[in-house]
């Protein structure tokens, strides 16, 4: 049978949960290798070409699911949905910040989770319809085709919902924009979670970009590019 979505690495120890997941993305054309721990789920998306990875945080073994997040982030930007059966604010926050594209809490549909992985496929693998190949803010230069943003110091990694946004306000700049307009242009209209999250992505642009990013709150509103 022909996978032409590519390879989706699943770490999860429940095998029930495993498997369904997998048998899901199998029936959409992907490609799907099941791991039970996270350190063999790790070893698998940096050997394998992996267009995305889905972990569940409470691994067993040596490392859970945000150390598993914490190491393929510093090896590059696959895209991460994080599972959890944990449905704490302080949990989702973290695995944000460690560079999630998405995080699941359990129960979840299947077919839910399977639509949020074409979703976030669609946001990380193409640059929108229209827009430059790269942009510019000031020493900053936001290449939408290789999905860097440069400097001239150097190269400044982000995870991929940290460009999405970054791109977003940039096309966007001198408008303030509510969290609920960053939240549809960047997650897109079918996002489930609240609007801290714009929140948590802001902080962390702040901290990778530093006084680069000229980027103001507007209270009661949002943000402004300025």
């Amino acid at each position: 049978m022909d996978e032409p979505n590519g390879t989706v690495i699943v770490i999860e120890d429940d095998a029930h949960i495993s498997d369904l997941v997998a048998a899901y993305l199998r029936r959409d054309g992907f490609r799907v290798l099941q791991r039970p721990d996270g350190l063999a789920g790790v070893d698998s998306a940096l050997a394998e070409p992996t267009r995305l990875v889905i972990v569940d945080v409470g691994l067993p073994g040596e490392i859970d699911g945000f150390e598993v997040c914490r190491r393929l982030r510093r090896e590059g930007a696959v895209p991460i949905i994080m599972l959890t059966a944990r449905d704490d604010e302080i949990d989702r926050v973290l695995g944000l910040e460690l560079g999630a594209d998405d995080y699941v809490t359990k129960p979840f549909s299947a077919r839910e989770l399977v639509a949020r992985v074409h979703a976030i496929l669609r946001r990380s693998e193409a640059a929108p319809v229209g827009t430059p190949t790269v942009l510019t803010l000031g020493d900053l230069e936001i290449d939408m085709g290789r999905r860097e943003v440069r400097t001239p110091a150097g190269t400044i990694p982000l995870a991929n919902r940290e460009f999405d946004l970054l791109a977003f306000l940039v096309a966007n700049k001198g408008l303030a924009l509510s969290r609920q307009q960053l939240l549809n242009g960047v997650w897109g209209d079918g996002w489930y979670g609240d609007e801290r999250t714009v929140d948590v992505h802001v902080r962390q642009l702040r901290k990778k970009l530093g006084p680069s990013l000229p980027l103001t709150t507007v209270w009661g509103v949002g943000y402004r590019l300025a």
